[in-house]
């Protein structure tokens, strides 16, 4: 990503053309929905995340080579909404549900290493040489796509007969609608929508406020920022590992309600060791809510619908929440709304959806069956 910001800046495109990147990369997650989680789910989920690697790599390797830096983000997009299912859908199967949430730290804690150390390289790599950058990123897929060969072999969840693409979306459709008729399920899509939603939103804040805020002009210190979240997000997944199981997931909500909270006052932070000591604090707060969520999605999604159909939903959800925060966000950044005001309203506006968001789960968990 901050490769691919680096390219639009290189090449003077607008400025809000940097949060479109998100756009495209969530659009690829929305149209492929309906197709994903079967095919996680009909083969060996190692060998699907083999192939969607290999997808980002082409996306890579296109956009050093001269294709536009938001077709090229969407084609790694679509290899990232292929990879999504089989991931998270692979735990279920690996683990035992009381693990289950433990498993999900642990998958959090080492892809938030990974975004943290890929911040830190894109940032510093874009502003010394922007191909540099997006070289080493096509390399990386390729390593990711060989430690793809060391994952166990598994049967297929769900064996499909044949990939109607008709029949698929009906299927997809038919999937969507249980899981969110379910009040479980439908609570942890609503609340990891959000999440995702808010922290998309946040990454690409992030690059405007910088300039804004703390007068520094370049591609590295807006990643390292990222890169700060990130270790937050680690340290919330491991509390809520320790502190949170499938049983008490309510607890989640604490970090859900402060997540809002700590953006609000973010965005009236004037020093870089303020703003880093509240991202740490907006990071954690996120691990701890959204880890337990995805936990308790992918045990009933295995229950229901099975786990790569549960989180080709999820990726849906998340998809469309992506699109409408990120969209809202690029709207009033091509209308040049000043960046701290967008920021405090951002924050508010968490704190009013993650504060509904809870009183619909307290009130669904406090009436009768």
């Amino acid at each position: 990503m901050f490769a691919a910001i680096g390219l639009i800046k290189a090449n003077g495109f607008p400025d809000y053309f940097e949060s479109m990147l998100q756009e495209f990369f969530a659009g690829a997650f929305i149209l492929l929905a309906p197709f994903v989680g079967p095919f996680a789910d009909a083969y060996a989920k190692g060998r699907v995340m083999l192939v969607a690697n290999g997808i980002k790599f082409l996306g890579a390797l296109a956009m050093l080579f001269g294709l536009h830096p938001l077709l090229a983000y969407g084609i790694v997009g679509l290899g990232a909404a292929a990879y999504s299912p089989a991931k998270y859908g692979i735990l279920s199967e690996l683990v035992t549900p009381d693990k289950l949430v433990k498993a999900n730290g642990l998958m959090e804690g080492s892809t938030i290493v990974a975004i943290l150390l890929g911040a830190l390289l894109g940032g510093w790599l874009s502003d010394v040489s922007v191909n540099w950058a997006l070289g080493v990123v096509a390399g990386l897929y390729v390593a990711a796509a060989l430690a793809n060969l060391r994952i166990p072999k598994l049967p297929a969840a769900h064996p499909v007969d044949s990939f109607n693409l008709l029949a698929l979306v009906r299927d997809f459709w038919d999937a969507l609608k249980q899981l969110y008729r379910h009040p479980e399920t439908r609570f942890t899509l609503l609340g990891t929508s959000l999440f995702w939603g808010a922290g998309s939103t946040l990454r690409f804040m992030l690059v405007a406020w910088v300039p804004v805020a703390l007068l520094i002009d370049n591609n590295h210190t807006p990643a390292n920022l990222n890169g700060v979240v990130a270790i937050g997000i680690a340290v919330g997944a491991a509390l809520a590992a320790r502190w949170v199981n499938l049983q008490t997931v309510n607890r989640a909500l604490i970090g859900g309600l402060l997540l809002g909270v700590g953006v609000w006052i973010f965005a009236h932070a004037t020093h870089l060791y303020v703003a880093i000591g509240l991202l740490v604090l907006i990071g954690a707060c996120g691990g701890f809510y959204v880890v337990p969520l995805n936990a308790l999605l992918q045990e009933r999604g295995h229950e229901t619908v099975g786990a790569g159909h549960a989180i080709a939903v999820q990726n849906f959800s998340e998809g469309i929440a992506m699109l409408t925060l990120v969209g809202a966000f690029t709207a009033a950044r091509k209308a040049e709304w000043p960046v701290i005001p967008l920021a405090e309203g951002f924050g508010l506006a968490i704190i009013v959806l993650m504060t509904l968001l809870t009183l619909l789960r307290l009130t669904r968990w406090k009436s009768p069956a």
